[in-house]
């Protein structure tokens, strides 16, 4: 592949988006089927509610933090467009953080180019942002995050940390895994943590850091015999008076209605249309049975032990912790939508550079087994709400199918990952240095 500037693909994604963003306008004015996302219309009629000083909770279905419709404000004043560009430089930033990302550790530019490509021209992630979704809002601050830490801006990276909770509480997963790795060892006062090169994986000498030794469960005894260290808690302290600020001031604008649609709405959320996950059925034939807090409590049981297995195995590998975190909670969440999968479609790229998988055989076949399991659920969700087809159990079976799908290509990503800690692991080596004086 010749060589591609990073400045080149961000400009012709640009260029990309607003043709797009253009088509966008076009498509709604003359065709029926409108280009634009529903929730960009829920988006912008709270943000005029807002501008026009009125809750913007007045708009039903709008279900997340005011600043979403505070960042929308524009669309009544300067174009209703401002937003869908908004959320299209989010999602160019992405591109620009992956790339960062990679640079930072020694990724050689060729793969760095392939995994910025895999972001900036999927057919999914760019139609994100174009359409009116927030979605990549959220994906550029989480992968901030990450750049924070890595150049060991901690207080930055508890900053919008409690930000990102509050604006979308799906991150509060990445909280026990970040606690882990905020390691002393790491975090010294204004040094730069050392990171663990690409290279080192590829090498012979380094070839114990990516054994299937270090793959082993991050030691829970030692992770919480020294939990509480000074790192630790300034980023659980801060992070969370972020979090309690904004949430708090805005429970102050707009009282009880903010907390229960922008959060505990989210955390309750029994949805009988139908969707992706496997809970949709049962939902559906007793919605109008009041579910008990205990049935609510099980559902999170699976999503809980799974989460707790990966973090514990996989924390000091941050961003492939996050990656298969958030593949596992969108996959056994109570509700899945389409547009829950760019959050983990904006991590993937960071894992690419360490993974065993050739896109020739397995690469390929996970692709097509993921996008097949969806097509074949989306079939019996057209015969359903297209066609009035009594397909209910089908489309459950489908669900299925698509949870298994979902959890096979993780299983494959797991086995062909080599393990790569982000930060160099001071204690490791050294402890192989003791043994080799003994």
């Amino acid at each position: 592949m010749p060589s591609i500037n990073i400045s080149s693909l961000l400009l012709f994604s640009a260029v990309l988006r607003l043709l797009l963003i253009l088509y966008g306008e076009w498509q709604d004015t003359h065709l029926e089927v409108r280009y634009t996302d529903v929730d960009y219309f829920v988006f912008s009629d709270a943000a005029s509610l807002m501008a026009a000083g009125k809750s913007p909770f007045e708009r039903t279905t709008y279900r997340y933090s005011p600043l979403i419709a505070f960042l929308l404000i524009p669309n009544s004043i300067i174009h209703s467009s401002w937003g869908k560009f908004l959320f299209s430089i989010s999602d160019l930033l992405v591109g620009l953080f992956i790339h960062n990302i990679l640079k930072l550790r020694g990724v050689p530019k060729i793969l760095c180019t392939r995994s910025v490509m895999l972001w900036l021209f999927n057919p999914f992630t760019f139609t994100i942002g174009t359409r009116g979704n927030c979605e990549p809002i959220v994906c550029a601050m989480v992968l901030w995050i990450i750049t924070c830490l890595m150049n060991g801006k901690l207080l930055q990276a508890a900053f919008w940390y409690g930000l990102v909770v509050h604006l979308r509480i799906y991150p509060i997963i990445y909280a026990l895994p970040i606690i882990l790795v905020v390691d002393p060892l790491h975090f010294r006062s204004h040094k730069k943590p050392a990171l663990t090169q690409w290279s080192s994986c590829n090498e012979l000498s380094a070839q114990n850091l990516c054994s299937k030794e270090v793959t082993g469960v991050y030691h829970l005894s030692v992770a919480l015999t020294s939990i509480f260290t000074r790192e630790r808690l300034m980023f659980g302290l801060i992070s969370g008076a972020v979090f309690f600020i904004f949430t708090g001031f805005f429970f102050y604008l707009y009282r009880w209605e903010f907390l229960h649609e922008a959060l505990l709405y989210h955390l309750t959320r029994t949805d009988p249309r139908h969707n992706f996950s496997v809970y949709f059925y049962y939902i559906y034939l007793l919605y109008e049975h009041e579910f008990s807090v205990l049935e609510k409590l099980i559902s999170f049981l699976p999503q809980f032990m799974v989460q707790l297995a990966l973090v514990f195995r996989f924390a000091q590998d941050l961003p492939f912790c996050f990656f298969v975190q958030t593949v596992a909670f969108v996959a056994f969440n109570k509700v899945i939508t389409a547009q829950y999968f760019v959050w983990f479609f904006c991590l993937l790229p960071l894992i690419l550079p360490w993974t065993n998988m050739k896109l020739k055989w397995e690469g390929l076949s996970s692709i097509l087994l993921w996008i097949g399991a969806q097509t074949h659920w989306l079939m019996w969700g057209y015969l359903l709400e297209f066609k009035g087809k009594h397909v209910f159990q089908q489309l459950w079976a489908a669900s299925l199918i698509f949870l298994a799908a979902n959890t096979g290509v993780l299983i494959r990503f797991i086995l062909r990952h080599r393990f790569s800690p982000l930060f160099e692991q001071f204690g490791h080596a050294s402890s192989k240095r003791t043994t080799k004086l003994e």
